[in-house]
């Protein structure tokens, strides 16, 4: 009889302390943070969703306070903003929002997965102090910098240019394309590359086929990113651009003139700008969540 209580003493002593069983999804949280996650989502949307309701209304129902929530929907903004009644016509500027965005992210594509390549997969000589140096880029204020860049457009003949904010917003987006590519292709597993140099892959192939392949989703985290603050860009635009090159935010303060606010006008304006951001967003979203849960922002 001893003898079995030992041996049930001792294997009970050999499970070792009781592990905490973990939650499944299907067993949730407390309520309460259900609530409060509503409640912050809600708190977020409002502002969207007042304007997208304002952007239906007519102008006297826009300006009422308190708002006419049930006020009669009509497409009178959205009218005005494409130019109905010779207006001013959006698609310039749209035009040239969505020129500038493409081109600079892919710019800044084609420079920074080789600059990343070189800081993490095969790291050069005080690489530590590249990656403080494309930090320290970011530490001046643009405001600072825009006196400068004013007199170098007035003198090179590039004041109302595209290709200017181009170059100027691939500039701007670099210094943190590097720092998340790098953060990013820092996870992929060099077994997989030696793999592939034993099978007598060159650079390009292992790039294209080993690496690309991995570190997609945070190529689509950093392209998103780099597009989103291109269209929404404001000051550079307003400063160095006129009416050839004006982008989409540019257009979107015309709508604030001396002869008052037309509120119902500029929320439509917002509305069709943000709708690229928002569909880009929706269609990247997995690779987004993905590439920025992986390392592009630890």
């Amino acid at each position: 009889m001893s003898t079995h209580t030992n041996s049930a003493v001792a294997a009970t002593s050999f499970k070792g302390p009781a592990r905490k069983k973990r939650r499944t999804p299907e067993q949730g949280g407390h309520p309460a943070w259900g609530i409060a996650a509503w409640a912050v989502g809600l708190l977020f949307v409002a502002p969207v969703l007042f304007m997208l309701l304002t952007s239906f209304h007519s102008e006297t129902d826009a300006s009422t306070n308190p708002p006419s929530v049930f006020a009669p929907l009509t497409l009178d903004g959205y009218r005005a903003f494409f130019g109905a009644g010779g207006g001013t016509t959006p698609w310039p500027p749209l035009i040239n929002s969505l020129t500038a965005s493409v081109l600079s992210t892919l710019l800044v594509l084609v420079l920074a997965v080789p600059a990343a390549y070189a800081l993490s997969i095969k790291p050069v000589s005080k690489w530590t102090d590249v990656l403080f140096f494309f930090l320290s880029t970011k530490f001046l204020p643009i405001v600072a910098g825009l006196l400068p860049l004013f007199l170098f457009a007035k003198n090179t003949g590039l004041l109302d240019n595209i290709n200017l904010l181009v170059l100027l917003y691939t500039s701007m987006n670099l210094p943190i394309a590097v720092w998340m590519m790098r953060s990013f292709l820092a996870e992929v597993p060099v077994e997989m590359m030696e793999a592939a140099q034993l099978d007598g892959a060159g650079l390009v192939t292992m790039l294209r086929s080993v690496v690309a392949p991995v570190a997609l989703p945070g190529i689509a985290a950093t392209s998103l990113i780099c597009f989103i603050f291109s269209w929404n860009e404001l000051l550079l635009a307003r400063t160095l651009t006129g009416t050839v090159a004006g982008t989409a935010p540019v257009f979107l303060t015309s709508f604030a003139t001396s002869q008052g606010l037309f509120l119902a006008q500029v929320c439509a304006a917002a509305v069709v700008i943000s709708l690229p951001v928002l569909v880009a967003g929706f269609a990247a979203q997995d690779k987004l969540v993905q590439g920025l849960s992986l390392g592009a922002v630890k």
